[in-house]
């Protein structure tokens, strides 16, 4: 090892004991600055280069080279954050280190590769609607056998998450009254006599989304029901989506039953609670082509957040022009 290089070294040891001693970081975190300084140190080695002479060029070509070889955005843009922090830090009055002062962060300007986004994934109509037609066959087992309550309760679920296209935390979130009231203190409720949800989302703001129609029948079977069940126990109110114990649906439990769900139902597809949200916004885009409508509903704060599902509005009409156009493939 060059004596350059030792003092590479040595000035990254003395940057991650910095870090543990007065940033306190976690192992974890400084195992991640360590690696990615190496990776800095090797690419300084491999071109004989001390640190004061690195530029702008040099973080380039690295990058490039990192990212031609399979290296992932977010990592990049984690090796750039820990490379541009380690010499703001060398730029400091330091103890002397043997490393000729660095006037400019050769780093400060460089960005990480766009990583490219991922479409949201939802089910197709047709799928959808499989899967709310074997929730409903399934929960009218319950005429016959009463402890196939569950079943109650997960169409009146999966009815709402398609109807209204609420987060899972907002669904779960849902009190109920045996007088159909509006629980008081309550972080969403639904307005039985207007078909709406009231709930409480992101960022701590209240809105008002619709419910279907087959949505709202599905809620009135769950909540004859959940009245039963908890009359019983001699319980006036309490969260909407229960278990056993009478106790709050955890999202966990949400997701396994929808998984099964949709293994009943033969879906080729590994359905979760946020695909249908998703689905909700998906085909009401695909029908209204109301992008302000759907921003409201789901309660997102820009409409940047809401405009991807226009991308997948495009990639059903793109199959439906594959599939309608007669000269939309050649043969």
């Amino acid at each position: 090892m060059s004596s350059s290089t030792t003092r590479e070294h040595l000035a990254v040891e003395s940057f991650l004991e910095q870090l543990r001693v007065v940033r306190q970081l976690s192992p974890h975190t400084l195992k991640a600055y360590h690696q990615d300084l190496n990776i800095l140190c090797e690419n300084l080695a491999l071109e004989s280069l001390d640190l004061h002479l690195v530029k702008a060029s040099h973080i380039r070509s690295w990058v490039a080279k990192l990212h031609s070889g399979g290296a992932a955005p977010r990592s990049i843009a984690r090796l750039l954050s820990a490379w541009r922090t380690f010499f703001d830090w060398l730029a400091l009055p330091l103890p002397s280190l043997g490393i000729t002062e660095i006037k400019t962060n050769p780093v400060q300007d460089i960005k990480a590769p766009r990583k490219a986004k991922n479409l949201p994934k939802a089910l197709s109509v047709e799928y959808a609607i499989v899967l709310m037609e074997k929730a409903q066959t399934e929960s009218t087992y319950y005429d016959q056998d009463p402890f196939a309550w569950a079943n109650v309760r997960d169409h009146a679920l999966v009815e709402l998450f398609y109807s209204s296209g609420l987060r899972l935390s907002e669904i779960l979130g849902l009190d109920a009254t045996l007088s159909y009231g509006y629980p008081a203190k309550a972080a969403g409720w639904i307005a039985w006599d207007s078909a709406e949800v009231h709930v409480l989302g992101k960022g701590g703001k209240r809105r008002i989304v619709p419910i279907g129609s087959a949505a709202m029948q599905a809620l009135h079977a769950w909540f004859a029901v959940w009245t039963e069940m908890l009359q019983k126990q001699d319980h006036q109110d309490g969260p909407f989506f229960i278990n056993e114990k009478l106790q709050r649906l955890s999202p966990r439990t949400v997701q396994a039953r929808l998984k099964h769900l949709a293994i009943r139902a033969e879906l080729p597809v590994h359905v979760h609670p946020h695909m249908l949200r998703h689905s909700f916004a998906s085909h009401v885009l695909q029908s209204s082509h109301d992008l302000r409508a759907v921003q409201e509903m789901l309660g997102h704060a820009s409409i940047g957040s809401t405009q991807i599902y226009t991308s997948l509005d495009f990639q059903h009409l793109a199959q439906a022009y594959d599939l309608a156009h007669p000269r939309a493939k050649t043969k």
